[in-house]
């Protein structure tokens, strides 16, 4: 079963928007020292720009939570997390910009507590059907202290 996460419009145009301004002040010492911007030089940062809003683009707009037969399959762009359901330990929700491995860009989200091999780990996810998620995984992890929503 397959939950994609909400998408957050303020932090990706705010991404946007950091991208375009490091490009500009990149090239302005070029044109503050010689006078003009030589083509090479617009050509190259055009395409740093539009390969940096591409991959953010792809990864805010691919965030998506798997529910497999044994594990949690977190994915967003290239990155991806499996955890196994018997180790998940707690679900609760979260309003912390700043919880463990932040795959979602909101701030209000559930935090998934989870054990590694040596520690415990947090990922904040934010589903777009959070209630249907929360019930999925009380299903498939019923050890885990899942919060009353």
């Amino acid at each position: 079963m397959t939950f994609h996460s909400k998408i957050a419009i303020f932090p990706v145009i705010s991404t946007f928007l950091l991208v375009w301004a490091m490009v500009v002040i990149s090239v302005l010492p070029i044109k503050l020292i010689l006078g003009e911007i030589p083509s090479s030089i617009i050509f190259i940062s055009f395409a740093i720009f539009i390969i940096s809003v591409g991959f953010l683009l792809w990864y805010a707009t691919s965030i998506k939570f798997v529910l497999n037969e044994e594990h949690l399959l977190v994915r967003g762009g290239p990155f991806k997390s499996k955890i196994l359901y018997q180790n998940i330990i707690r679900v609760v929700p979260t309003t912390d910009r700043f919880t463990g491995y932040q795959i979602s860009s909101s701030d209000k989200g559930l935090e998934l507590l989870y054990k590694t091999t040596k520690t415990s780990r947090t990922i904040k996810v934010l589903p777009k059907d959070k209630m249907k998620f929360i019930a999925e995984l009380r299903r498939r992890c019923p050890n885990a202290q899942i919060h009353d929503f």
